[in-house]
């Protein structure tokens, strides 16, 4: 397993923290997601086996955010 933090724009409340939460969680290989909307950023544990740092921004991204 391993961990990123993304840098995450354009949260604003708590129902942005619970989609973009779901949207990580959903994807194959990740064990783990803690999103803070305080921080600005969603802490991903996941299997790079199955799933890229890449493809974790860019769900961040197709969930309406930005990602850094």
């Amino acid at each position: 397993m391993e961990n990123i933090s993304i840098k995450v724009g354009g949260m604003s409340c708590q129902g942005c923290v619970k989609n973009l939460q779901a949207a990580l969680a959903s994807q194959a290989g990740v064990s783990a997601v803690e999103v803070s909307l305080a921080d600005g950023a969603a802490r991903v544990s996941y299997d790079p086996a199955l799933v890229s740092a890449d493809q974790l921004r860019g769900v961040v991204e197709d969930a309406g955010f930005d990602a850094a």
